[in-house]
């Protein structure tokens, strides 16, 4: 009797842990797509600064080094136009792609939550994408 008990909490925690997985990759899927939503609703704001806070700190420096100037004036100069609604998000453990209408962002995940690394990208044809704004 105490292998059958043994037996059926073995598979009452693998049961636990795979729903608990499961869970856990929407709510990264979901966690990705506010971070996307939050990075558009505030460059279509012109909220830069909103902006910059949603941004990995890698990219800020990246971003402030080649522009030579504060993140938020850097961002502006960029003149990236809004990417529209989050259409799908792609998850793989702490790396992230939200394709937007007319954008795709690439998020990775800190202790802070979710950051863009990179935005303003397009698709090139059997290469990487390319990237206006991206951590170096």
């Amino acid at each position: 009797m105490a292998g059958q008990t043994r037996a059926v909490a073995v598979c009452v925690l693998l049961v636990v842990t795979v729903l608990g997985g499961c869970g856990t990759v929407a709510e990264r899927r979901d966690d990705v797509r506010d971070t996307a939503a939050a990075f558009e609703q505030a460059l279509g704001e012109g909220a830069y600064d909103r902006v910059c806070a949603v941004l990995a700190p890698a990219t800020v420096e990246e971003l402030e080094q080649s522009a030579g100037s504060p993140c938020a004036k850097a961002v502006s100069e960029e003149s990236l136009t809004p990417g529209g609604a989050v259409r799908r998000t792609d998850v793989y453990g702490n790396q992230a792609r939200a394709v937007l209408s007319s954008d795709t962002l690439f998020l990775s995940r800190f202790t802070a939550g979710w950051k863009v690394v990179a935005a303003g990208c397009t698709p090139q044809p059997q290469e990487p994408y390319q990237c206006r704004i991206k951590g170096g």
